[in-house]
């Protein structure tokens, strides 16, 4: 029931931002665990981000932690990925996703398994 849109992505030098957007339907994102994931060429997809239903903070993996933040907006029903001091490791395709729970586990991690929700994803590509 719950569709999921991704906007946002695009081209982007080294050292610059990009804020990463998805509209969500069918179902309120405040009742749900979301997560941002990102598969690079030749690499598995990996979980990026995820918050719960309640949180503020949300999950982050190392390589992006400090750099990037995960949040929603549930009056727009959207959900946002900031990302800033973009690196060329960054480069993938960006996915959204909802999961039917409505917490992340405590332990960091964003396990792709939790969430059964996914946009269609969106491009980044950072490059000089």
């Amino acid at each position: 029931q719950l569709q999921l849109v991704e906007s946002g992505g695009g081209l982007v030098q080294p050292g610059g931002s990009l804020r990463l957007s998805c509209a969500a339907s069918g179902s309120r994102v405040v009742y749900h665990a979301i997560g941002w994931f990102r598969q690079a060429p030749g690499k598995e997809r990996e979980g990026v981000s995820c918050l719960s239903s309640a949180g503020i903070k949300g999950n982050y993996a190392d390589s992006v932690k400090g750099r990037f933040t995960i949040s929603r907006d549930n009056a727009k029903n959207t959900v946002y990925l900031q990302m800033n001091s973009l690196k060329p490791e960054d480069t993938g395709v960006y996915y959204c996703a909802a999961s039917p729970m409505s917490r992340v586990p405590q332990n960091g991690l964003c396990p792709s398994g939790l969430f059964d929700s996914w946009g269609q994803g969106t491009q980044v590509t950072v490059s000089s």
